[in-house]
């Protein structure tokens, strides 16, 4: 049987961290970060990174690992994120595998391989060009035309995956969706207990998201952006193109204004969450705790127990 390990996911400012922690106090436990963000150095507000005070002692792993000018793959993450949680295995502690990004966590838990390093650099450098020139919404429609499923899965303005998903075609003759059917057939790496956070009412969540990007505002994400822009890193690079970072970055070149790009990174953020629950619904096998107007982490600790204990835990 593959070792058994515990998933606590959901749409972004759920409360995902704070359970953990709890959760790892509980089981003896350390946190593998599943957020595509978190793991660029010096990118602390726009992506709520948990501070100290917040991981009350509680060993994190898969943060602060890249520097935001490095293209951070799936598949890097697949083969680092294993390594954190076999060590943590081998020493006896419980992984809990905590954040968002809903492919990185499938692809770690599944196995998944991925040859996202190998390619032909002249085609993406092609195909890279078209993107730029014709934009993200006509390569997503070209890529709808062969492979429907894994367009559905992204959103015009995540060019990295776009391209990718064609190149792969292109290189190929197998969509990447083809890929992930035949990787499915492999027994998964890991066993998962997967806990999925939620709010009762969609107007609660969105109401949470708004309040955290205020909380970021008074943090001072504007001056964070401003910092990595005079440090030299490239507003075009991967991580800028991050909610929370393109916005700012927009404002900074003189685009928008102030007030646009903070409603920007409220609708974007809300739309990201509805992306995430898309994902997560799919899946009929998840523990949900479901919020009401405010969240109860002492109730989701009692349940969250209780259904890691019923899993063997």
């Amino acid at each position: 049987m593959p070792p058994k390990v515990v998933v606590i996911t959901g749409p972004t400012a759920t409360g995902k961290t704070k359970l953990a922690v709890s959760l790892a106090k509980e089981f003896d436990g350390e946190i593998v970060s599943a957020d595509s963000m978190q793991l660029y150095r010096r990118m602390d507000i726009g992506t709520a990174k948990v501070t100290a005070e917040e991981a009350q002692g509680i060993k994190h792993h898969m943060i602060d690992i890249a520097e935001p000018d490095e293209s951070y793959s799936v598949s890097r993450y697949v083969e680092d994120a294993a390594k954190c949680v076999d060590d943590i295995l081998a020493r006896g502690r419980l992984p809990i595998i905590a954040g968002g990004t809903n492919l990185y966590i499938d692809s770690l838990i599944s196995g998944r391989s991925f040859a996202e390093e190998q390619g032909d650099r002249a085609l993406r450098h092609e195909l890279e060009e078209k993107y730029d020139a014709e934009g993200g919404e006509a390569m997503l429609g070209y890529l709808r035309g062969f492979d429907p499923e894994r367009a559905e899965k992204l959103h015009p303005a995540d060019k990295r995956r776009i391209i990718r998903a064609i190149e792969v075609y292109t290189l190929t003759g197998k969509t990447i969706s083809e890929h992930d059917r035949e990787t499915q057939l492999v027994p998964p790496r890991y066993d998962a207990a997967v806990i999925a956070l939620d709010f009762t009412d969609r107007a609660r969540l969105y109401e949470r998201i708004d309040k955290r990007v205020d909380i970021m505002l008074e943090q001072g994400l504007f001056d964070e952006v401003r910092q990595l822009l005079s440090s030299g890193l490239s507003d075009k690079c991967t991580a800028m193109q991050a909610i929370g970072y393109k916005e700012p970055a927009a404002y900074l070149r003189g685009e928008i204004s102030y007030d646009e790009a903070v409603e920007l990174i409220k609708r974007e953020s809300r739309r990201y969450a509805k992306r995430q629950l898309t994902w997560l619904r799919r899946n009929e096998s998840l523990f949900w705790i479901k919020w009401d107007s405010v969240p109860d982490f002492c109730e989701a600790r009692r349940l969250s127990t209780d259904f890691l204990h019923s899993f063997g835990l």
